[in-house]
This record gives structure tokens, sequence and C-alpha cells, in this order.
């Protein structure tokens, strides 16, 4: 599925050797649906060709105010009408502070001052003394109240070999951050914490027990709770997923781990989302050196429950909305609406593990006390998407009695 089709974007490109990663950004972008109009302005010509983003859009560049190729000569308006937003990649200190004061002095400002009601994203690209500079932080300040969505920027090396705030977006961060723009957001101001991946209980120092989750429903999910406007913290156990964008990430290991982990994080939560696949048991008797195979015999391991995450934070007082999940291979209605009853949460999501284990689809079926609602076979994120859309509507009303 394209996240962006039939969107219309106005691509603006400033002066900064980030210019290198808008040529990315745009290949991408245009991989999920979108139409891309380009403005760049001069000093972005010494840093990446007019040609070379033509190329690549398909469409003419926008370079001047004076274009006569624009019947009326007014591409600073006809631009922006019926696009879905401005992009501005790489913004610089310069341009920030041209928006922030109204300056319009070439194409790229005009257009951004005469947008009307078509959003502006600005992705700031500078050097960290530059961004940290008071002056930058009061344009900063002031475009936010216009309403104009800062993406970024992000921290590490720079192009003047210093490290620190500053630094553009990579291309496939700006593309994530674009489709969120998009997404509703019904759970802004909410904080939700969630888990993912399965966990690991040591035998030895070399092996252990674990289950087969992969940890892509819990990272789904964490990913649909930002681009629906929440402050995710994602508690994870061992994968092979990178560190989702835009979030905190908490690796653990254990069952135990992420039980401390959880209870950390969820005290200033609204919502939990105990997605990972955490060990019932963990080995009571775990050797601290491997031991050695004997012929004829297998080592006796003694096994000790572990703490019932879910069940704990459900039954905290005041404590967060508790979303559950249930991994099963048969029975999933029975054991899934059983499971909800034990742990006593308001909301459970079933899904059949042979179906769902590795595996980049899913099939989800949402168990609360009206009943059940199965949701069609989709990618993760998609159906990652339609249950956080259905949390929000069962959430309680702050108004409710």
């Amino acid at each position: 599925m394209a996240e962006l089709a039939n969107k219309r974007i106005v691509l603006g490109l400033t002066g900064g050797i980030a210019c290198y990663k808008v040529a990315e950004f745009l290949r991408r972008a245009q991989d999920e649906g979108v139409t891309v109009d380009v403005v760049m302005t001069d000093a972005a010509t010494r840093f990446i060709t007019p040609v070379t983003m033509q190329a690549l859009s398909g469409r003419p560049v926008f370079l001047d105010t004076w274009d006569n190729r624009v019947p009326n000569n007014m591409a600073h308006i006809n631009l922006t009408r019926g696009a879905d937003a401005i992009v501005v990649a790489p913004a610089s200190t310069d341009f920030l502070a041209k928006l922030a004061h109204g300056m319009a002095d070439d194409l790229l400002s005009t257009l951004c001052l005469a947008k009307g009601l078509c959003p502006l994203l600005v992705a700031p690209a500078m050097n960290r003394e530059m961004w940290l500079h008071p002056a930058t932080q009061r344009n900063v300040a002031l475009l936010k109240s216009d309403g104009v969505t800062l993406l970024g920027p992000a921290e590490g090396d720079q192009a003047c070999g210093e490290t620190g705030s500053g630094r553009m977006l990579e291309p496939l961060e700006l593309l994530e951050e674009l489709i969120a723009f998009f997404q509703p957001k019904r759970l802004a101001g909410k904080r939700i914490v969630v888990t993912a991946g399965p966990t690991s209980e040591d035998i030895d120092p070399v092996r252990v027990i674990t289950n087969r989750s992969s940890g892509k429903m819990g990272y789904a999910i964490a990913r649909a709770a930002r681009e629906a406007g929440a402050d995710v913290v994602l508690i994870s156990g061992p994968t092979a997923l990178p560190p989702p964008f835009g979030m905190p990430c908490i690796a653990v290991r254990s069952a135990r781990q992420m039980h401390t982990a959880v209870m950390n994080e969820v005290q200033a939560a609204d919502i939990f989302i105990s997605v990972a696949a955490v060990a019932d048991w963990h080995v009571a008797n775990a050797s601290t050196h491997k031991l050695k195979k004997q012929a004829g015999q297998a080592p006796a391991l003694e096994f000790a429950p572990n703490p019932d995450i879910l069940a704990e934070v459900a039954a905290m007082p005041n404590g967060p909305w508790c979303v559950g999940f249930a991994a099963e291979t048969d029975k999933l209605r029975e054991h899934a609406q059983a499971k909800r009853q034990r742990k006593g949460v308001p909301l459970l999501v079933g899904n059949l593990a042979q179906m769902a284990m590795d595996a980049d689809d899913t099939a989800l079926v949402l168990f609360d006390d009206k009943g059940e609602e199965s949701l069609p076979a989709q990618p993760k994120l998609q159906a990652a998407r339609q249950l956080v859309q259905a949390i929000a509507a069962r959430l309680p009303r702050a108004d409710a009695p």
C-alpha cells in the first residue's frame, strides 16, 4: 500500500550540504505515491543541481520568482494551491529567520508566506552552534507558535567535523515523519508504554530459553501510537529490528528486567500496551558457567514463575488503561476472553500464533466487554493503526462520571 498515494507536496531546498539527503528522500517519497514539485533557492543550487532534482521528480524545478513558464507568472501562488503540504529540507538558519520574520525575497520564502492553509513542515540543518544560538531558538519558537511543524533536527556527526544537535534527519526518517503528519492525531497528549519482542531466560551464560516473537507487531504499534500524536516509550526484548525512530527504546532481556522497566515507566502513563511475548517462567537453577554435555543425561532444570506484568499494571490504583495480547494456537476466542478476565484488562487483542510469528501480516481480533471485533488480514503497520484508532475510541472520556 502506497502511504502517500494521491498526495502532492512542494519540496523546498535551501543552501546546505544536507541537500544530498533530499535526493534520496524524494525518491523514497515517490515510492509511496506522492507527487513532488521542487523549489530551490540559489544557495541550494550550489550543493545539488536542478537537473538532478528534475530527473528524480519528473517535473520542472522552480528557481525564480519571475518564471514565465507559469502562465500568470505567479508560481508563488500557483504551486501551493491544491498542495497537501510544503516541506522545506534542508531548512538553513537563514531561511528559518526569514520565515519567522515574514521576509519574502525569493520564490521559496514568498510561497511559504502565500501558502494559505497549506501546512508547512521544515527540517532544520545546520552546525550545532548555529542551532543552539539564542536567535535561532527564538525563531524556532516563533515558527512553532505560527503553526509550523519542525521535523528534527537530530544529533550526530556534522559535515563540519563537530558533533551535536542540528543535523538534518535521514531520508527515511524524514519520510516517516511526513507519513506520520497525515495520520489522525487521536492520541495527542497521551503517554503510552508499549512492550515488544520476546524475553530471554538464561540456562547458563551461553544458553537461553526464549520464543519466536519477532517484535514486529509491538514495534508497529509503537510507531502507530506515535503517528497518532502520543508520547511513546518502547520497552523491547531482544529482536533483530532497528530501534524505532522518534521515541526512547529501553532494551531488556529477561522477563524480570522487563518487569522492572515497565514498573518504572507506567507510573506516569495513560495507556499500557503489553505486546511482548513474556516468558511465564525463568530457570531458578541457572548455571554461572557453561553446562557440559554428558552422554545420555540432560540437565535438571528447575523453573520459577516470572512476574505477571500485565496483571500487575492492570491492578494498579489509578493505573494506565491496559491492552493485552494473546497469541494462541487454537480456541482463540475461548482462551483470549479467559485471559482478558484473568488479567483484568478492558481490551485484549488475539491472534493465531502460527499465522503471526515472523510474518509481516496479521489478522487481529479485539475482545472487550461488548464482545469481539475481527480486523482483516493486513500488514502489521496497517493493523497497528487500526488498533490504535480502536483504542482511542474505547478510552474513557475525561468528562465521564
